[in-house]
Parts: C-alpha cells; structure tokens; sequence
C-alpha cells in the first residue's frame, strides 16, 4: 500500500513540474543562446559613437586700421605684429605710446626715474638715471608744451618680441624758450603676454645736435 502510495506522490510532483516549465515557458519564451546579457542595456552599442572633437580655432583677425598719417607701406609689417601678438591695436598703442612718452620725458626733467621701470627697459633706466646723477640730480625747467603729431614709423617681429618704433614731433619749453624736437621711440613687449604694458627699448632724434634742447631725453638714451 505504501509502494502505491510513493508511487502516486512521484506521478504528481512529476505532473507539477511539468506544469511549472509550461507556464515559464508561456512567460518568458524560449532562450536561442543569442540573448544580450543582462547590463548590456547600460553599455553602449557599436553603433553608438562619440561626439566628434571641436578643434579651438582662433577667431580670424579683424582688418588692422591704420591710424591717420601712416605710411601704407608699413601695413605687412603691421600685420605681422598683429598676427603674432593678437591684442596689438595701432591706435590703442599710439595712445599709450603718447603717454609713455610725457610720463618719461616728466621723470627724467624732475630728476626721478625710480617709478618709471614698467615703462623702459633696464638699460634705458640705467641710462637716464646715469645722465640725471651727472647733472647732480637736478631738476630741470623743461616742460612738454604738446605733441604735434605721432605716427608710427616701423614695426617688427624679433623671435618672440614685437617692436613698434614712433616718431614724436613735439614742442618742449627750456629756460632758452620754446623749442621744437622729432624724436623716435621704439617699444617692445613679449607677444602674447598676458600684461599689456610696451616698454621703451630704444630712443633716437631726427634734429642736428645744435637744435636739440639742453639735456633732452634723446642726449642720454640708447639708439638701435
């Protein structure tokens, strides 16, 4: 009776697991083996791919404007200084070349130099703090009645630096009277740099020695 009975327990559990896999099978369907794992949804697909890289571009330079009175042959020259340091404006650096100008030329005439090292180079500072020593630190009557006129008169690119030279044709009033002077500055800064200030590198002067004033700046300074 008892081999009957295991019998028929072996019958059900037989007939229950052939009902559990139907019913699998109605719910999940039939695995092929060509199943994506469980995650792949989370991963992307062959198909998907990245984004492409922008290159950084520089935006194209602006057509440079040549301050009035500019000779036109000094535009590739310009342009060259342009291209290398891309702040470079013409009128912008007339504008702080004028002030350079007046802010040294009102140093060196009261005797004191020691504030004016942004806007020289070493050597033009030694030069001018040598030559106000030599007249015992004396200041001196000169004054800048104006600036007639600045126009640029050269431009160029040395390795890493830009160089631009200006001529001043000014007025200065002496202790002899009112005189007038043409002088050329040439200032450079290192193209690119972050801080804008040009410096003076170089002075020269267009007037005979006879008609410069006494103890003009163009007396004690270097020429290229």
């Amino acid at each position: 009776m008892s081999d009957g009975s295991g019998w028929v327990e072996i019958v059900l559990l037989a007939l229950l697991a052939a009902f559990i896999g139907l019913r699998l099978v109605s719910v999940l369907g039939k695995r092929t083996g060509q199943e994506r794992p469980i995650g792949d949804a989370f991963r992307p697909s062959a198909e998907i791919t990245a984004p492409a890289r922008r290159e950084t571009v520089a935006p194209p330079r602006g057509k440079l404007v040549l301050p009035p009175g500019t000779d036109r042959s000094l535009l590739p020259a310009l342009e060259a200084v342009a291209d290398a340091d891309p702040g470079f404006a013409p009128d912008r650096f007339l504008a702080g070349a004028r002030s350079a100008y007046g802010m040294i030329l009102d140093g060196f005439w009261s005797g004191n130099v020691d504030g004016l090292h942004g806007l020289m180079s070493d050597e033009i500072h030694a030069n001018l703090a040598a030559a106000i020593e030599a007249r015992g630190g004396a200041a001196l009557p000169n004054r800048l009645i104006g600036i007639d006129s600045s126009t640029i008169q050269g431009a160029d690119v040395v390795t890493q630096m830009v160089e631009v030279t200006v001529r001043f044709a000014t007025r200065v009033a002496t202790a002899d009277g009112e005189t007038q002077s043409i002088d050329l500055w040439t200032f450079s800064r290192l193209a690119g740099s972050a801080d804008p200030a040009w410096v003076l590198i170089a002075t020269d002067n267009e007037d005979d020695s006879d008609q410069m004033p006494p103890d003009h700046l163009g007396d004690a300074s270097t020429a290229d």
